[in-house]
């Protein structure tokens, strides 16, 4: 392909919405530009948020400066305003800045009175996070009491989505044993507080001591850490920042290893302020000498804009039908902007796809990162410019890759994944199906499409064909046969409207041809603008990725802010080749997925089979064993503060929205989506045979508990051969007394005999009953237990989380007034308490012990 004026045409067109989520922040001389804060378009038009915005993220600056050590700032910041809004003088167009690529989300609280700011975080310790939640209630200062101050709390999620720390206390385990006494999940340690219990009963409350819980060896329910509102701590940012005196993120000095939370579990027991310390942002910047400005502001609102596609036409198009393949597709996207003339439409974007090479597009850099575009690229066939990408990268568009394998329906996805973007979720087109097939002597391609509940408006049905018009056959839910296509012999299509809003149930259709083949692609939008849409969101951890390098796939499936539970997800990889691969996503907490039943679904992908370009798509399916929660998972977010104490009296908040993890509907949720993932370029691998060169997956679920007095119970999920993939050879298991000694001097712990535990397939569920011999352990003692996978050629996996046992023996002090079961105990009970993560207490308690109460020094 030449220069783009003499092989392309040029269509204008009044339509599309956003691009991929790809952040637009830079830092640039210690401060952060180009951040992008979105208020939902279903928030109430109030100006003051506006204001209030700004205020928020002037307090965090400052703040953000002294805890990194004057080392980084917020710069500028653009504001996205609905189109719904009404138009001011200064608002103006955005350019790259779209509801896609927002940083921050400004939405009303789901569930109603959930006020709570939080970061999406799929990825693991050190990886930057998706996108911080904020509620115009808590922008708004409302929820001061229970958050503390905005600018500081943004400080805390932006350390989430910038630095990929995580938090540092625990909502499910406030207190662990260390050492025989009961301490709070807190860092630093040196952190003061009481710990007491609300009770309640007949309209009065009452606040007393936490009581010891004979069975489970610590605090009973409800207990809470109430901090002392005068404290000289000054860390951590990540598990209080709502303290005045804390202004610092925890160090390796004062950082509390031992604490059960995420930071600690997801991060190799390293320090927030380690993780930052290694992050491209840190060492790319030094101290500040001055005090810089605060912080610029632009208002954007979104409204029309033009759309131009940008389609190669050259001679190497006449290839593989490719030329009529584009055809279709337009028709497609076409289909879709006539469909979108009742909604608004946002962005100023260019589509530009190529199947050929050009040495010229570097030239054009620039220029466009002048224009304020946003530019998708699609990369058809083998040959397509490798500097393609680099164009959707600098504007925050949609990168996609289609083969010439007509039946994988790649370069429909492409153009359709351009149509289901930005605006309000009611808006956007969503994909149901998208699947083709090659026939031999009249065959039938014969299949199901399911519309739920939660869509049905502007029902498309598409089928496309290679050489003749196929035979179709279509039945709504009730039986009835659908006829009414217009057929398009010219582009080889034919298209069904489905009037109003589609029947909710499963449609079925029969499709039958001859030596060729057919596709079939099927998109609607939410049948209600007050019910959120089942949507399905895909994407890779990157977007290059160098050989032996694993990719991550993820898929994030939700109704609103609430996610979808097991459903059956898939991901087709389709390599410069045409080889696909097919991989079963999972939100099974293990592997690459980094938490449990959290909506997001996630695997490696290791199985490349060439350099060059990979398609992505994603298919999700839900049934009988699909379950919806009503609420959102504990995301990672500021604290909520139970209480606090002044003038040695505790006020306490109300108490916080309950989050109950088993707190699941059981409805039925059947539904079908497909979700294009973009693509990625892969580099460095090898010819076939290709090298074993992936190590077994970390373990990061390990759990241990005491079994029958002397045994120690461990189950983890197993990791493969390669990540998540195939079957490990053998685990070494090592024990300590000491938690840094495992860590850090793994290879010189105590091994375990583990001859007899043969690994299980990735995936599984791993069960080891062990006895500690060759260690002391006795009242008071603290056992810590990790294990690192090895595969077939000796590759070892990273050290799994470290599980903790701990014997606890309370001292005897007997009751004053023993109750009458309670006077004889000629043999101590043992209980077992099972914590998260991997944190387990063996309790020998004498039945006369009554309440013993314990506090913190």
């Amino acid at each position: 392909m030449g220069p783009f004026k003499s092989s392309v045409f040029i269509l204008i067109l009044h339509l599309l919405e956003g691009a991929l989520s790809n952040s637009l922040i830079q830092l640039n001389n210690n401060g952060y530009e180009g951040i992008v804060v979105a208020i939902d378009p279903n928030v109430p038009e109030d100006e003051t948020l506006i204001q209030q915005i700004k205020d928020m993220v002037t307090q965090a600056s400052l703040y953000l400066l002294e805890a990194t050590g004057k080392r980084f700032y917020f710069k500028n910041v653009a504001i996205l305003i609905p189109e719904t809004w009404k138009t001011k003088a200064d608002y103006v167009r955005p350019k790259l800045e779209t509801y896609k690529n927002a940083d921050v989300l400004v939405a009303e609280s789901t569930p109603p009175g959930n006020d709570e700011p939080y970061t999406e975080q799929m990825g693991n310790c050190g990886e930057k996070g998706e996108r911080i939640h904020l509620t115009p209630d808590f922008i708004a200062g409302k929820k001061l009491a229970e958050y503390g101050p905005q600018g500081r709390a943004f400080v805390h999620e932006w350390a989430h989505l910038r630095w990929g720390v995580f938090d540092e206390y625990n909502n499910d385990e406030k207190f662990y044993l260390s050492n025989g006494r009961i301490q709070a999940v807190r860092c630093s340690a040196g952190i003061t507080g009481t710990n007491v219990v609300k009770k309640c009963q007949g309209g009065s409350c009452y606040t007393k001591r936490c009581t010891f819980n004979k069975v489970t060896g610590l605090y009973e329910k409800g207990c809470e850490f109430v901090l002392q509102s005068r404290q000289t701590e000054k860390a951590s940012i990540m598990f209080a920042q709502h303290v005045d005196s804390i202004v610092e993120f925890c160090t390796e000095q004062n950082h509390n290893k031992e604490a059960p939370n995420k930071q600690n579990q997801k991060c190799n027991l390293r320090s927030t302020w380690e993780v930052i310390r290694d992050s491209e942002d840190f060492k790319k910047t030094t101290p500040m000498t001055t005090q810089p400005p605060n912080p610029t502001f632009s208002l954007l609102q979104i409204g029309q804009r033009i759309v131009c596609l940008v389609l190669d036409k050259s001679g190497s198009m006449a290839t593989g039908n490719r030329l009529n393949r584009l055809n279709q597709a337009g028709q497609l996207f076409l289909l879709q902007t006539v469909i979108r003339k009742k909604y608004p439409t946002d962005g100023s974007e260019i589509v530009l796809l190529t199947d050929g090479e050009d040495n010229t597009i570097s030239g054009c850099f620039n220029e466009v990162k002048q224009s304020g575009a946003i530019i998708h690229t699609v990369a058809l066939g083998p040959s397509a410019a490798q500097e393609l990408e680099e164009l959707s990268k600098m504007t925050g568009g949609l990168q996609t890759y289609a083969s010439d394998q007509v039946q994988n329906n790649g370069l429909i996805d492409a153009f359709g994944a351009l149509s289901s973007g930005n605006g309000a979720v009611s808006q956007r087109s969503i994909q149901l199906e998208s699947k083709g097939l090659t026939l031999q002597n009249s065959q039938w391609m014969n299949g199901t499409v399911i519309v739920d509940s939660t869509v049905g408006k502007d029902t498309l049905f598409l089928i496309t064909w290679t050489m003749q018009p196929p035979q179709i056959l279509l039945w709504d839910p009730s039986g009835q046969k659908q006829g009414g296509f217009v057929v398009d012999k010219n582009t080889k299509m034919a298209y069904l409207q489905i009037p109003g809003i589609a029947k909710v149930g499963t449609w079925k259709y029969s499709l039958q041809a001859s030596s060729q083949t057919l596709t079939l692609t099927v998109t609607s939008r939410a049948s209600n603008a007050t019910l959120p849409p089942i949507t399905v969101t895909s994407k890779t951890n990157k977007d290059t990725s160098k050989f032996p390098s694993p990719l991550v796939v993820y898929a994030n499936i939700r109704q609103g802010a609430s996610p979808i539970l097991r459903a059956s997800v898939t991901a087709l990889i389709e390599s410069v080749n045409g080889k696909t691969v097919t991989l079963e996503l999972l939100d099974n907490g293990a592997g690459a997925d980094a938490t449990k039943d959290d909506g997001v679904y996630s695997r490696y992908f290791t199985t490349y089979d060439t350099n060059g370009r990979y398609s992505v798509k994603v298919r999700a399916l839900g049934g009988v064993n699909a379950a919806r929660r009503r609420v959102i998972p504990q995301q990672s977010g500021a604290l909520y503060i139970p209480g606090w104490i002044e003038n040695d009296e505790i006020q306490w908040n109300p108490p916080r929205p309950e989050i109950n993890k088993d707190d699941v509907q059981h409805k039925q949720v059947c539904f079908s989506r497909t979700s294009s993932g973009g693509s990625f370029v892969a580099s460095d691998v090898p010819n076939a045979p290709i090298p074993d060169l992936f190590p077994p997956g970390q373990i990061t679920d390990l759990k241990a508990e005491i079994h029958g007095g002397s045994l120690i119970n461990l189950t983890w999920t197993a990791p493969g051969d390669d990540y998540d993939h195939g079957t490990a050879h053998k685990y070494i298991i090592r024990i300590s007394t000491s938690i840094l000694d495992l860590r850090d001097k793994f290879n010189e712990s105590l091994q375990v005999n583990t001859t007899a535990l043969i690994p299980k397939e990735a995936n599984s569920e791993e069960v080891f009953l062990f006895k500690p011999e060759n260690i002391t352990f006795e009242n008071g003692t603290d056992l810590f237990i990790a294990i690192q996978a090895v595969d077939k050629v000796d590759l070892k996996s990273e050290i799994s989380n470290i599980a903790r046992v701990s014997l606890f023996i309370p001292p005897q002090t007997p009751p004053e007034t023993p109750s009458p079961d309670e006077t004889s105990a000629p043999c101590p009970n043992i209980h077992i308490n099972s914590t998260i993560p991997g944190i387990h207490i063996l309790k020998i308690m004498w039945k006369w012990i009554g309440e013993l109460q314990l506090s913190i020094a």
